[in-house]
């Protein structure tokens, strides 16, 4: 079965977007962003919410920016199948589409269709409702050494324990530290 995986940047105090909505702290050197590059290489789906997928639509149409240096990340996000979902949307862009069903029936609809890779959730709001219905597999958290005091968190703020298996740390030049826990069972 596919497993489904939430993995995005956060500062050290939990946050992906700081109180101001700022998220520059983020931005990856290249030996991270090479390490995104092979992870985004293990998904068969993305899901995304709106917020996440408005900020990724720059990367449907990067490989036309004459000054990005490197065109591997583009080559494989624009193919990748995306699902969003969104409330206030009407329409989505290159290989995505708009969520159909509740997030328990896309997941469980991806899960019996034949395909490799994993199903990866990205943005938070999303990410939250998948944890609250039990639905995330696995945690991986790249930790910025930074600390930005409020914000949107990485995890949800529930009155629910979650036991954890560390699967795979890392620590790059950078001091960014990889973080990569499995939900126990």
């Amino acid at each position: 079965m596919r497993s489904v995986t939430y993995s995005m940047s956060v500062s050290l105090d939990g946050y992906i977007v700081g109180p101001d909505g700022d998220f520059d702290w983020t931005a990856p050197d290249d030996e991270v962003f090479r390490f995104w590059i092979d992870e985004i290489r293990q998904v068969g789906v993305h899901l995304l919410g709106r917020r996440l997928y408005e900020t990724m639509l720059y990367w449907e149409t990067a490989d036309q920016d004459p000054t990005l240096d490197d065109r591997e990340w583009t080559a494989l996000w624009k193919p990748l199948p995306k699902v969003v979902f969104s409330t206030t949307l009407s329409a989505v862009q290159g290989n995505a589409r708009l969520a159909s069903g509740g997030l328990a029936e896309e997941i469980e609809r991806l899960r019996a269709e034949p395909g490799e890779g994993d199903i990866a959730i990205g943005g938070a709001t999303l990410a939250a409702e998948a944890a609250a219905l039990g639905l995330i597999d696995e945690y991986r958290a790249m930790v910025y050494p930074v600390l930005v005091g409020g914000g949107i968190p990485f995890f949800p703020r529930r009155e629910r324990r979650v036991d954890l298996e560390l699967v795979e740390t890392r620590t790059f030049r950078s001091r960014v530290v990889y973080l990569r826990y499995r939900v126990a069972r």
